[in-house]
C-alpha cells in the first residue's frame, strides 16, 4: 500500500484562500484595513508635506542665493541708540569681493496711513523707509505689479509698498490714480512688491526714494540696513571685515547676520516637527495593528468547524497557520496601500494649494509597504498560532 503524497500550499493557493476569507466578511475587512490606512495615510502625508516644504525652501534659497549679508546697528555698551554712518554703504562697496550692495533707512516719526483722516494712532506697525534704487537686484525682490523707483521717481512722491503694507492699506491698483499719506504728504502709489522671503522687513514698509526723503519728511541720510552679496568662496571673510568697515569706531556696535540662515533654521524645525508627527502616525498604526488582530481573533473563533474541516482532509497545522497569517497579512498590506494612495493625494493637495513643489520620497511608500507587513505579520501572529493549535476533533465538534 503506498503513502499519499504530502500535502502541499503553495503561495500562490495560501494567497488565493486568504483572499476568500476576508471576501466572506467585506464590511469587518473593510473597517480593519481603514484602521491600517488611516495610519499609513497620516505617516506618508506628514512626509510628503515636510519634504515639500523642504524642497520649497531648497528652491528659494536656490533662486535667491545664500550669500546676502544684512548689517544693521546693534547695541551700544551704554545703551545708547547706535546709528551707522552715511558713507557706511559706499565704505562696503570697496570691499573686494563685494558683487552689489545696498541700503534702507527708516524715516523717523514718519507712518504711512490711506488717507490723511484716519487717526495718526492706527499706525497697522507699517514702516517709512528710504531706500536705494538698486535694493530690489540686492535682496532679490520682484514687483506683483506697477514698477520699482528709478532716478527719476526717486526724487518725486512715488511709494512702492510692501506685501503686507499693500494688503493693510487696501491698495491693488498701482497705475498712478492711488495716493497714500506717509509723513504728512500725499505719495502716489507706483508700485508693490511681492514678498521678499530674504528681507522680510520690507513686506510691511512703504518704500520712498532716498532723495525725496530727504527733502520733504527730514530724512538724515543715515541708513539703517544695508544688504550686501558677495562671492560665496570669500563670504565669511567679508562677514568678519563688514563691522569694522561700516563703523571703524565701534565696530562691536554692528550686527551682522545672513537671512538665509533662517530658512534653512525654519527647514530644521520642520524636520523636527515632522519626528514628532511620524510618532503620532505610528501610534495609529499601533491602533491599526491592534484592530487587524481583534479581527483575526474573532474569525478565528467563528471558523473553527472550517479548520477543523481542512484538518480533516488533510491540512496540516502549517497550512492552518499560513492561512489566517496570510489573511492578516493581506488585510494589512490592502489598509497600507489604500494609505499610500490617501496620504500622496493629500500631500499632492496640501503642496497645490500652497503653490509647493511635490516632493513625495519614494523610500515613503516602501517603508509604508514595509510597516504594514510587518504590522500584518505581528498582528497575526497569535491567532494564525491559535487556529492551528485547534483540535479536529474539538474543531468539527461545532460543525
Amino acid at each position: 500500500m503506498s503513502t499519499p503524497p504530502p500535502s502541499r500550499l503553495r503561495a500562490r493557493d495560501t494567497a488565493r484562500v486568504a483572499f476568500s476569507g476576508l471576501r466572506a466578511r467585506p464590511l469587518r475587512a473593510v473597517l480593519s484595513a481603514l484602521g491600517i490606512a488611516v495610519g499609513i495615510a497620516a505617516m506618508v502625508a506628514v512626509v510628503g508635506i515636510s519634504a515639500s516644504s523642504r524642497e520649497q525652501v531648497n528652491q528659494q534659497l536656490e533662486a535667491l542665493g545664500t550669500n546676502l549679508l544684512t548689517v544693521g546697528a546693534g547695541s551700544s555698551f551704554t545703551g545708547d541708540t547706535v546709528v551707522l554712518p552715511e558713507q557706511s554703504v559706499d565704505m562696503v562697496a570697496r570691499l573686494d569681493g563685494v558683487t552689489s550692495v545696498s541700503a534702507i533707512g527708516a524715516v523717523p516719526d514718519a507712518n504711512v496711513y490711506r488717507t490723511d483722516e484716519i487717526d495718526l494712532n492706527q499706525t497697522n506697525a507699517l514702516a517709512v523707509d528710504a531706500t536705494r534704487i538698486d535694493l530690489l537686484d540686492t535682496v532679490g525682490g520682484t514687483v506683483a505689479s506697477g514698477r520699482w523707483l528709478d532716478d527719476a521717481l526717486a526724487a518725486y512722491p512715488a511709494v512702492v509698498l510692501g506685501a503686507d503694507a499693500a494688503e493693510l492699506l487696501g491698495v491693488s491698483r498701482t497705475d498712478g490714480s492711488v495716493e497714500v499719506w506717509v509723513g504728512g504728504e500725499w505719495f502716489t502709489v507706483v508700485g508693490v512688491l511681492d514678498p521678499v522671503p530674504l528681507a522680510p522687513e520690507l513686506d510691511s514698509a512703504a518704500l520712498i526714494g532716498w532723495p525725496v526723503a530727504t527733502e520733504l519728511l527730514g530724512f538724515d541720510g543715515a541708513p539703517t540696513t544695508i544688504y550686501e552679496r558677495s562671492d560665496e568662496a570669500v563670504l565669511e571673510e567679508i562677514r568678519a571685515l563688514l563691522p569694522a568697515t561700516v563703523n571703524p569706531a565701534h565696530p562691536e556696535e554692528v550686527a551682522v547676520s545672513r537671512p538665509s540662515d533662517a530658512l534653512a533654521a525654519q527647514a530644521a524645525t520642520d524636520e523636527t516637527l515632522t519626528t514628532l508627527l511620524l510618532a503620532l502616525g505610528g501610534v495609529a498604526l499601533l491602533v491599526g495593528g491592534i484592530g487587524v488582530a481583534n479581527t483575526m481573533v474573532i474569525a478565528v473563533l467563528e471558523r473553527r468547524s472550517e479548520v477543523g474541516l481542512r484538518r480533516a482532509l488533510g491540512a496540516t497545522r502549517a497550512h492552518i497557520r499560513r492561512q489566517f497569517l496570510g489573511e492578516s497579512v493581506l488585510l494589512a498590506a490592502l489598509g497600507g496601500v489604500g494609505g499610500a494612495v490617501l496620504g500622496g493625494l493629500a500631500t499632492a493637495a496640501f503642496a497645490t494649494s500652497r503653490d509647493w513643489p511635490f516632493a513625495l520620497p519614494v523610500w515613503v511608500l516602501g517603508g509604508a509597504a514595509g510597516a504594514t507587513m510587518v504590522v500584518g505579520a505581528l498582528a497575526g501572529a497569535y491567532p494564525a498560532a491559535r487556529a492551528a493549535r485547534m483540535p479536529p476533533t474539538a474543531a468539527l465538534s461545532t460543525v
